[in-house]
């Protein structure tokens, strides 16, 4: 399969580092020209220039509108900012709600309102919001975070329904458990960080993802992988979907 994004442009939010950084890396290498966003300016330098994408500096939380003054128009927009973290649930404050929901939704969806009428009227784009197994199979130990994820399923099905008919297509993507710094962190707040990584992996997921048939964590890029794919005219009949590249986690055939 020949996927060309010759001529696109897309914007990937929060792609300093792990998802993003693989999302953005992907479509850049199908031919998009992509803005790489983050908060912090030299972060954001980096890597773009790791890319050979533009630098896109701005908040998406507080208003995003620096990311849209340096992007007025995008094909392709990948929701992927998102912050996650474990509190026992009794323990989530009011403002911890309300922070994953902004920081998680809102802010996709404000990038989504902004974007999704250009993109119809041109006729053709993409809009992708990264989810989580947590969106259907709620953890636990962050169920704020798992509201937050199934939330933005939700969201990509309405979007989808608003974008009918125009040549735009809406679809969530459900990431499983994934290899990232901030993952690698996540790992040792849960098993002994005496552990060397390989067997803190094995440890996790035995104990908190036994459900994985690949057993392991996903590397970003088989994430980035699915998205290219979406972002493309190949994927031009998939829409309002949550697309699974979880490892096998979710224990159902069906989202």
């Amino acid at each position: 399969m020949n996927i060309d994004l010759t001529g696109k442009t897309a914007l990937v939010t929060g792609s300093t580092q792990g998802i993003g950084l693989a999302i953005a890396t992907g479509l850049a290498r199908a031919g998009a020209r992509v803005g790489v966003n983050g908060r912090n300016p030299e972060r954001v330098e980096k890597a773009a220039a790791e890319v050979g994408g533009i630098p896109v500096v701005g908040d998406v939380v507080e208003g995003a509108d620096e990311v849209l003054k340096a992007l007025p128009d995008v094909d392709i927009l990948v929701n992927n900012f998102g912050v996650f973290e474990s509190r026992p649930a009794l323990e989530i404050t009011d403002g911890e709600w309300r922070r994953y929901f902004e920081a998680n939704v809102l802010s996709a969806v404000r990038l989504t309102r902004a974007y999704l009428p250009g993109m119809k009227k041109r006729g053709w784009g993409r809009i992708q919001y990264i989810a989580s197994d947590s969106a259907v199979v709620t953890p636990e130990e962050m169920i704020h975070y798992g509201m937050s994820k199934t939330a933005l399923l939700a969201v990509s099905r309405g979007f989808a329904k608003e974008a009918a008919g125009t040549g735009v297509t809406v679809n969530s993507v459900i990431a499983g458990p994934t290899h990232t710094g901030g993952v690698e962190d996540f790992v040792y707040s849960l098993v002994s960080r005496d552990l060397p990584w390989d067997e803190a992996q094995r440890e996790f997921m035995r104990r908190h993802r036994p459900h994985s048939l690949i057993q392991r964590l996903i590397e970003p890029e088989e994430i980035a992988n699915m998205v290219t794919y979406l972002s493309s005219r190949q994927a031009s009949a998939t829409t309002g979907g949550a697309l699974r590249v979880d490892g096998g986690y979710v224990d159902a055939i069906l989202p």
